[in-house]
């Protein structure tokens, strides 16, 4: 029988019944847990599981780098003997509307109401805020650990009309926000480690992890990325939601980067730095998103970036544009490095030059079927675009991210095939 490597048995494991009942939860707390990633090739989307309920039952879910708490359908089979709604005494959150039906997880009444949204199809509703267990597997080396068991973890009721859009077998989405009823606040509360995590988003047909605490990152063949490694830039606020729904005077829990230039082939790109910013109203600015497969660029920022591209490969052969994308190659005039296609790079300028997130061919170009390579950027509609700049999951694809919300900072390696190795080497620490 062929040999799973580390991270597709970690897969394994979150969905074979057999193999969770036999891992207990260790003694005392452990420094870290992790998600299991895959990217699904149909839409895009950074696909995880986990096992939740009693008895356990595997969950699959679209993370998200946005929301407010991890939703899951509560429709469609949703049994469970240790789930509790969280009651409007408990003062977590306001209280939803009234139910009729028979009690269940979808249907209780004087329980607090969360929101849980689709940002794919832009749907949002009101549903239950209950708790139940969550279990996730435990870092070790070389094989994935056994599972750390959160007794009541909060989270959402959706409604099944909410997975439209998702991945297939995908019934609920996983929030990494800075929220405090998101994965990492809530993983950091219930297991006392840090509150941070890392992600390192794989390319399609591979998988990789993100960790939640204090474990190290190690990748194969026998290497580190130690934290003093990484570059880091603060975690900005927006001042205003940028949530599906809210409520007036809630502050975003996205996260957001002081991005003040860009450059193409080392060359400042002229556009209206006042779109880079944050403004009053909480437009403009920078911000990561895992729902956003590619990067959206606000229009007149889209057609500089492109411009400038345009010009820097004026030497390579065009091939006709392929949806959504505008500025195309011919694949087989362009070399390759061991970054990716041979292309100009761009360079997002952080805190007005005291950091740079350099953006190399693999990150930056798209290969599509029919041989032609697309610069992997798309254009705002301006009637909705809210934020300026949207790093979609393809610009941070085997990049490690550290999202440190203590310290509200996040740290990034650039490319790791620079050093030779891809996040689907994440070796779990």
């Amino acid at each position: 029988m062929a040999r799973l490597p580390p991270l597709a048995a970690l897969l394994v494991l979150c969905m074979l019944p057999a193999a969770c009942r036999a891992a207990t939860a260790p003694s005392g707390n452990p420094r870290a847990v992790v998600l299991p990633v895959r990217k699904d090739g149909a839409t895009g989307q950074y696909v995880t599981g986990f096992r939740q309920r009693t008895p356990l039952v595997p969950v699959t879910a679209v993370l998200d780098l946005a929301g407010t708490a991890l939703w899951v359908d509560c429709e469609r089979g949703y049994k469970s003997s240790t789930y509790r709604g969280v009651t409007c005494a408990s003062k977590l959150c306001s209280c939803g509307s009234s139910c009729d039906g028979a009690p269940s997880p979808s249907c209780l009444n004087d329980t607090c109401g969360g929101f849980p949204g689709n940002p794919v199809t832009r749907v949002n509703t009101i549903g239950n805020m209950i708790t139940d267990v969550l279990a996730l597997p435990t870092t070790s080396r070389p094989a994935p650990g056994q599972l750390a068991t959160a007794p009541a973890f909060l989270f959402t009721c959706g409604a099944t009309f909410l997975t439209k859009g998702l991945a297939a077998g995908a019934t609920g989405m996983a929030s990494l926000s800075r929220a405090r009823f998101a994965l990492p606040t809530q993983l950091a509360s219930t297991f006392r480690f840090s509150r941070r995590f890392a992600l390192c988003l794989p390319s399609a047909g591979a998988a990789s992890v993100v960790v939640f605490g204090d474990a190290p990152y190690a990748f194969q063949p026998g290497m580190e990325v130690s934290r003093s490694s990484l570059i880091y830039t603060p975690l900005l606020i927006n001042p205003v939601s940028t949530a599906g729904a809210s409520f007036v005077g809630d502050k975003s829990d996205e996260y957001f980067i002081g991005v003040t230039a860009i450059k193409v082939n080392g060359r400042a790109v002229p556009l209206n730095a006042k779109l880079l910013k944050i403004n009053k109203k909480g437009v403009g600015g920078t911000k990561l998103s895992t729902v956003a497969p590619y990067t959206v660029l606000e229009s007149s920022i889209y057609k500089a970036v492109t411009g400038a591209f345009a010009a820097a490969t004026a030497g390579i052969p065009r091939a006709k544009p392929v949806a959504p994308f505008k500025l195309c190659y011919d694949g087989s005039k362009v070399g390759s490095t061991r970054v990716g296609p041979a292309v100009p790079t761009i360079e997002l300028v952080l805190q007005n030059g005291a950091a740079s997130w350099v953006v190399f061919g693999a990150n930056s170009m798209v290969a599509t079927k029919g041989g032609a390579l697309c610069l992997g950027v798309v254009e705002g509609d301006n009637v909705t675009t809210v934020t300026s700049v949207v790093i979609g999951g393809h610009m941070m694809e085997d990049n490690l991210l550290e999202f440190d919300l203590a310290a509200s900072r996040l740290g990034f390696s650039s490319s790791l095939l620079f050093r030779q190795t891809n996040c689907n080497n994440f070796h779990l620490g």
